[in-house]
């Protein structure tokens, strides 16, 4: 099992950018390929983007391609997403995730462990 703990949520205005962080303990965090998630109010928890071991493949939803970058740093078993041009409809909790396998990788059932979640807001 990893632990993992998000930081770096916040309030920002429509158009602005925010790093969120991921700290990793527990179980080597190189072999996990690692992804963001995040859960508007009423809404189901959706894929955001995806980051393999090696950094050598991501994956990003639509909504969100060309604005964010997933990145991470194994030596400090941290993974960052990059989020730019924010808009309204960015504003939810945001959620890194642990995963051995890339079978569900675009699905919260592919994903092992969890962090907490940090809040983004995004005002107009």
């Amino acid at each position: 099992q990893v632990q993992l703990v998000e930081s770096g949520g916040g309030l920002v205005q429509a158009g602005g950018s925010l790093r969120l962080s991921c700290a990793a303990s527990g179980r080597t965090f190189s072999p996990y390929a690692m992804g963001w998630f995040r859960q508007a109010p009423g809404k189901e928890r959706e894929f955001v983007a995806l980051i393999n071991w090696s950094s050598r493949r991501t994956n990003y939803a639509d909504s969100v391609k060309g604005r964010f970058t997933i990145s991470r740093d194994n030596a400090k078993n941290t993974v960052s997403l990059q989020m730019n041009s924010l808009k309204p409809e960015d504003t939810a909790v945001y959620y890194c995730a642990a995963t051995k396998s890339l079978r569900n990788w675009y699905d919260r059932t592919g994903y092992d462990d969890w962090g907490q979640g940090t809040q983004v807001t995004v005002s107009s």
